[in-house]
């Protein structure tokens, strides 16, 4: 094949990271960033085991967020004493090996997704790593990042290189422009309710078109961020004025000189004229509506002005018996209108929608109305600088003044720790990423959608369309 044919963005960057292949097509690919949180432990266990040192503590940078509360930011506060070791190693392990850590007592401490970008650690053309599978959020900077296990984390922390097989190209393209009351929450659930939990398997995705371009940098890092749900091993979108307007003047980003540099070369990364792809798919953004999810998978998705839909009118007989375990375990009715499903609980943060975009569409939703009485509702910051920021806005006064906690940063609810759960049976609207079987805590009933549509369910006490909520 031509040395000079079209490339992809994909292409681009693994080429350059590449250092050698094996005859069964492994490739060992070069690390720029290896990001780690509180679960990393065992890594660093299996390292001083062998007696090995991180090989490039420079390139590591650290933060506790799977297992933080985020009603303190004491240690020797979090009442789970094994959820409390871990942040303990972290602090022992970054500090004896001299690499960055933004602890629970720094201000830019916060969810390791939303920090990266936030810190310009992301960057276009980076190979980025983490043992979390949301690493596909950094690929909405216009790099190549995806999550690893911890038997590979503990390989990148001793060789700052990794075994890859080199996956297919999928471009996802999103055409037109998105309607009032539509973001990119509602374009990620749109994808996978059309391609499937499995539509994206073994790719990397490249979403393009002018919907997406549209989209602001935290827009797209919400795109990004879920196309693990969509089966796919990376999400990018290539860097353009938007990246780097949102990089520039950020405390690991390129200064002077090195930033004129670092801007030639990422304007040479998107995808070629005429680069070939794997597999392409197609929407029409004008057609988009405020999506949430009825069932236990993120393709369990329809327009809020759907209905639940019915078993009985799938044709294929497994996704049949799927919908219906889905439904029973949901506690929901064949036809019932989503708008008429009432909630308990509402959850606004995580590292798909925990950004200060984020909180201010849920704001202005919030903002002269209280949360429904028999509500629970939380906003948690994916990030004390996102903290910061909505204070020094206001925002958290217009969340207290409705009726919400206004937490400090971290996981949270998403994931269900140190007792920030759903109970039993209550149904929550969540700005999160996966409404699987019992995520947000045993029998726990998830509905996913983006910011403004959870402060309107929240306020509702409902499920609502934003678009008819009014003023």
């Amino acid at each position: 094949m031509s040395a000079d044919r079209p490339r992809t963005l994909f292409e681009k960057i693994w080429d350059r990271h590449r250092i050698l292949e094996r005859e069964d097509g492994q490739v060992l690919l070069f690390v720029d960033r290896h990001l780690i949180h509180d679960g990393t432990a065992p890594a660093f266990v299996t390292l001083r085991q062998r007696g090995i040192a991180p090989r490039a503590p420079d390139r590591i940078f650290a933060t506790p967020d799977h297992y933080v509360p985020t009603d303190t930011r004491e240690t020797a506060e979090i009442p789970d004493p094994e959820r409390r070791g871990m942040v303990e190693a972290l602090e022992r392990d970054t500090a004896e090996h001299g690499i960055t850590l933004f602890g629970l007592k720094d201000r830019r401490q916060g969810i390791v997704h939303v920090i990266g970008p936030e810190e310009g650690l992301t960057q276009p053309g980076l190979i980025i790593v983490c043992p979390d599978s949301h690493t596909s959020t950094h690929g909405a900077l216009g790099a190549l990042a995806f999550g690893i296990g911890m038997t590979e984390a503990t390989h990148v922390l001793a060789t700052q290189t990794l075994w890859q097989r080199v996956p297919k190209a999928m471009r996802i393209t999103v055409s037109g422009a998105l309607g009032p009351g539509v973001g990119a929450k509602d374009v990620i659930l749109a994808i996978i309710a059309k391609i499937g939990t499995a539509g994206a398997t073994g790719h990397v995705i490249e979403y393009a078109g002018p919907a997406i371009t549209g989209l602001s940098m935290e827009g797209r890092l919400t795109l990004c961020n879920m196309s693990i749900e969509a089966g796919a091993r990376a999400g990018m979108v290539a860097p353009d004025e938007t990246t780097y307007a949102y990089l520039a003047g950020r405390p690991y980003a390129p200064k002077g000189a090195e930033w004129d540099a670092a801007v030639a070369r990422w304007r040479a990364l998107p995808s070629d004229p005429g680069a070939a792809f794997d597999a392409e798919v197609e929407l029409d953004g004008d057609a988009i509506e405020p999506m949430v999810t009825w069932g236990t998978s993120p393709q369990d998705a329809l327009p809020i002005t759907g209905r639940v839909p019915d078993p009985a009118a799938t044709v294929d007989a497994e996704r049949r018996d799927a919908v219906a375990r889905a439904l029973d375990y949901m506690g929901l009715v064949p036809g019932t209108p989503l708008s008429d499903i009432p909630v308990d609980r509402v959850f606004i943060g995580s590292c798909t929608n925990g950004r200060i975009e984020d909180l201010r569409e849920a704001a202005a939703v919030a903002r002269g109305r209280r949360v429904a009485p028999q509500v629970q509702a939380w906003v948690v910051p994916g990030s004390g600088l996102v903290k910061e920021q909505a204070e020094a806005e206001g925002l958290h006064r217009v969340f207290l003044e409705a009726g919400f906690q206004w937490r400090e940063a971290g996981c949270s609810m998403c994931l269900g720790t140190n007792g920030e759960i759903v109970a039993p049976g209550q149904r929550c609207a969540s700005t999160s990423n996966r409404n699987f079987v019992g995520r947000q805590g045993p029998k726990a009933r998830t509905h996913l959608m983006g910011p403004a549509m959870a402060a309107a369910a929240a306020v509702t006490g409902r499920l609502t369309d934003i678009r008819r909520l009014g003023g």
